[in-house]
């Protein structure tokens, strides 16, 4: 599929004296899975943020599939979710209620039969009427992940979202992650320190450095164009000398 989900131009952030994002462009097709990848501090984060309309970007444009984000920010967040280890979901609410409430903020239809299926994915079903602040990460980390597919998204924006979990569990996640995306070609920005997960689940990569796309490319070939035995081993050149791995 070729369709452009996703697309970036120019894209900067601005803080006084301080440019957490420099100017970056990039786009992502139906179906691709891109990771966005830097030392922290590098961007990431805010870029998420700007894409996701949390914050507003100081210059440049986002579009996704073709449209303004601002004029058209309904529909655009209609056809998104996302899941972040920093962003919790309320507390005091238990697992059904923050899934039944998110559920009518993305006018999910059939939602109760929705809200049980994905209980069941994400082995939530003994916590549905448990308080999410009593949940353990791991377990609030596959509830942010159930409500990131309340709403079917075309666009899945993931930072960190295997974070928390154990090795059996992560697995698990980037399987139901990458068979999500086989079945619906959804497209998926994916922020992460494990080079491993990347480097399963990644079509293509964007080293983010000091706010700039420094590199990009697969993320099994990428290593291999500057003499490093894996994408870990990239990882650590970037986040040390960032200028040393330009082409």
């Amino acid at each position: 599929m070729d369709t452009q989900v996703l697309e970036v131009q120019n894209l900067s952030k601005t803080y006084d004296t301080l440019t957490a994002v420099d100017g970056i462009s990039f786009s992502i097709q139906a179906g691709e899975i891109v990771g966005l990848l830097g030392p922290n501090g590098a961007g990431k984060t805010t870029t998420l943020s700007m894409v996701l309309g949390i914050l507003e970007p100081t210059s440049g444009s986002i579009k996704v599939f073709g449209k303004e984000f601002t004029p058209y920010r309904e529909e655009v967040l209609n056809l998104t979710n996302f899941a972040a280890i920093y962003a919790h979901l309320p507390g005091h609410l238990s697992v059904w209620q923050n899934l039944y409430i998110f559920g009518m903020l993305y006018g999910v239809g059939n939602l109760r039969t929705k809200i049980n299926t994905l209980l069941d994915e994400f082995s939530l079903e003994a916590f549905a009427h448990t308080r999410t602040g009593r949940l353990s990460s791991g377990e609030q980390t596959r509830l942010a992940l159930a409500k990131a597919f309340l709403n079917d998204p075309r666009l899945l924006l993931l930072d960190e979202p295997t974070a928390s979990l154990d090795p059996h569990t992560s697995k698990i996640m980037r399987n139901k992650i990458r068979g999500y995306v086989s079945r619906t070609g959804a497209s998926v920005l994916w922020t992460s320190h494990d080079m491993y997960e990347v480097e399963e689940m990644c079509d293509r990569v964007l080293f983010i450095s000091h706010g700039k796309v420094i590199l990009e490319g697969s993320p099994r070939e990428l290593p291999k164009r500057f003499d490093k035995k894996n994408l870990e081993e990239l990882f650590i050149a970037i986040a040390k000398e960032p200028l040393s791995v330009h082409p």
